[in-house]
């Protein structure tokens, strides 16, 4: 009983990097109507960054996240504006341009920061541990689950209260028709882009302390965030947000009680998904 708590704990908290992960890439998704392959590299990008900023300039850890997710998201807002812009429409350049970004984002960080596992400390005063009917939990893990949902109410805010969540989400539903209307779509692909990127790089950061930074991470966690896109839908916040922790539960569940099988269990849902409802469990069909 014990061990399933603890593994649920670790779900919810893998659930919660996995959502920063996927709600902008589900935004992206739904709006440029491409897979941007380059956002599992924008988290270890961030990840890496931030690592930068707290263990060589000495930068407090909370400010290194939020700056790191700054230079991750002008990034990306580069690359949407120079490469992707030009492709609108070209859907198999697209996948390819963002893919090879990817592969350049890897090279370049092996580059930069070697092949050696970089870590962070656990920031001050989350290092200790909080008891709970005698079990015991790290305060860091909580405070991640914490933080995860304050940003999912903040993005709920952002696109159901605003006048720039409205423009998105119309631009969502029908592009053609947002564009008739006087939405300038295309600058909303900047704003979205620049969005997602910054979420990848800020989840990346905050990440370090639980999953270290190692070549091979942004690959690692690609698949989940599609797996996530395609099992809430794209463009949908409250399918990212419990696709993240249906993932997270199976991700981690499946690891530690039937290894053999992990990838399976991981990914039957999303063949079903993709069988017996295509949009998603809380996607609409594209227009």
């Amino acid at each position: 009983m014990n061990q399933m708590l603890i593994l649920a704990v670790n779900s919810i908290t893998f659930g919660s990097l996995l959502f920063l992960l996927s709600a902008g890439f589900s935004l992206i998704f739904g709006l440029m109507r491409i897979p941007n392959l380059t956002h599992g590299a924008l988290f270890m990008l961030g990840a890496y960054i931030g690592s930068t900023f707290v263990l060589r300039l000495h930068f407090d850890f909370w400010s290194a996240a939020i700056l790191s997710a700054v230079v991750v998201a002008i990034f990306g807002g580069l690359v949407e504006r120079l490469l992707l812009r030009r492709l609108a429409g070209n859907q198999l350049a697209q996948v390819l341009v963002t893919l090879g970004i990817a592969f350049m984002i890897a090279d370049f960080c092996l580059m930069v920061w070697t092949g050696d596992p970089v870590t962070l400390p656990t920031p001050n005063p989350f290092t200790g541990l909080v008891r709970v009917s005698g079990l015991t939990f790290p305060i860091y893990r909580l405070i991640i689950i914490v933080l995860a949902c304050a940003i999912a109410a903040a993005l709920w805010l952002l696109l159901d209260r605003t006048r720039l969540g409205a423009m998105i989400r119309a631009s969502v539903d029908d592009p053609e028709m947002a564009r008739v209307v006087g939405i300038r779509v295309s600058q909303l692909f900047t704003v979205v882009f620049c969005l997602g990127a910054a979420l990848a790089g800020f989840a990346g950061v905050i990440g370090v302390p639980i999953l270290s930074i190692y070549p091979g991470l942004d690959f690692d966690m690609l698949p989940l965030a599609l797996v996530v896109v395609i099992l809430g839908g794209s463009g949908s916040l409250l399918g990212s947000f419990v696709g993240s922790f249906i993932i997270g539960f199976l991700y981690n569940y499946g690891q530690a009680l039937v290894p053999e099988l992990s990838y399976f269990v991981l990914f039957l849902p999303m063949v079903l998904v993709l069988l017996l409802r295509p949009q998603g469990l809380f996607g609409r069909f594209a227009p």
